[in-house]
């Protein structure tokens, strides 16, 4: 049981609707649902009645709903003792374009509450940098994809991300759902070059399928190369993250998922070792794995599934 569940379920007995607590709660219907579901199967006992006219707490809902207040009192109390003894000092963060444009702006937001005396260092760059800094101590914490770790790097798989064909919706012919890299052999593609993570897991994958890819353009910069994409000049393979800076990307790009087991994109969460950590960059780093957990469970990371689901 967590306290995230606690809030949820006592936010849905107070506003009588599912639908009315996600949108005050910032998450989708769907994931509501899912966690007060997960509650419930935990409890085994029914919380809610959902009827047309809503949702009302059931005998059982409602002794657990007093309880789950108090609770929820406790924990404020708590957290307001702890802000007595704030953690402070900078904490650098790295994260590549395409992690950046879905986990940036969650986490600085995160931090920000959470610890307003901690000033954080954001660094967007490709994952081989990230990774040459990480090992120069440059930066406490990255999220990196090709990790071939340092001795005293601390590693947490943190999620998996589908692989999808990424072309202009005006400009390209229409694509199936899903696609095999097979079928794309004489394809005109727009990829990052060998220094991006991105493109040693795609190198690996078209090597199994005994495949070479027609890469026509290496850009290292996403917002060149999905412009590039967007004019026609290419068609390009990402995660579904690459369209996260994108308001109209639905207008602009049409999507194909990439079928092949091997084609999907490992995110770890990487830092110096536990001893080498401030008390400020080991807080951030748990933030930074929360707001992954609350976006994907939240239906906001398109494509991606948290690593120890794959367990």
């Amino acid at each position: 049981m967590e306290l995230r569940q606690l809030r949820y379920f006592a936010r849905v007995v107070e506003l009588g609707s599912m639908s009315r607590a996600a949108l005050d709660l910032g998450v989708v219907q769907s994931g509501l649902s899912q966690q007060i579901s997960r509650l419930e199967s935990e409890l085994s006992t029914r919380l809610l009645q959902r009827s047309a006219k809503g949702v009302a707490p059931t005998e059982a809902g409602l002794a657990f709903f007093r309880e789950a207040q108090l609770a929820l009192r406790h924990a404020d109390e708590a957290s307001r003792a702890a802000q007595q003894a704030r953690l402070s000092g900078s904490v650098s963060v790295g994260l590549a374009p395409t992690t950046a444009s879905v986990l940036g702006l969650p986490l600085m937001r995160a931090v920000g509450e959470r610890y307003p005396d901690v000033r954080l260092h954001m660094v967007e760059s490709l994952s081989g940098h990230l990774s040459t800094m990480l090992n120069a101590r440059q930066l406490d914490l990255a999220v990196l994809f090709d990790t071939h770790p340092a001795r005293r790097w601390s590693v947490t798989p943190l999620l998996r991300e589908k692989l999808f064909v990424i072309q202009s919706r005006r400009h390209g012919q229409a694509l199936p759902p899903r696609v095999r890299l097979r079928e794309l052999k004489g394809m005109r593609l727009i990829l990052p070059s060998a220094g991006h993570g991105l493109r040693s897991t795609l190198d690996a994958a078209f090597g199994r399928a005994r495949l070479k890819p027609a890469v026509t353009t290496e850009i290292d910069s996403l917002t060149m190369l999905m412009d590039a994409v967007a004019a026609g000049l290419g068609a390009t393979i990402q995660p579904w993250a690459a369209l996260g800076r994108f308001a109209d990307a639905q207008e602009r790009f049409q999507l194909a998922e990439i079928a092949d087991a091997q084609a999907v994109r490992l995110n770890s969460l990487c830092s110096l070792s536990d001893d080498e950590l401030s008390p400020a960059a080991l807080a951030v780093r748990v933030a930074l794995a929360a707001c992954v957990r609350e976006l994907v469970e939240a239906g906001q990371w398109g494509g991606a599934r948290l690593a120890h689901h794959d367990s």
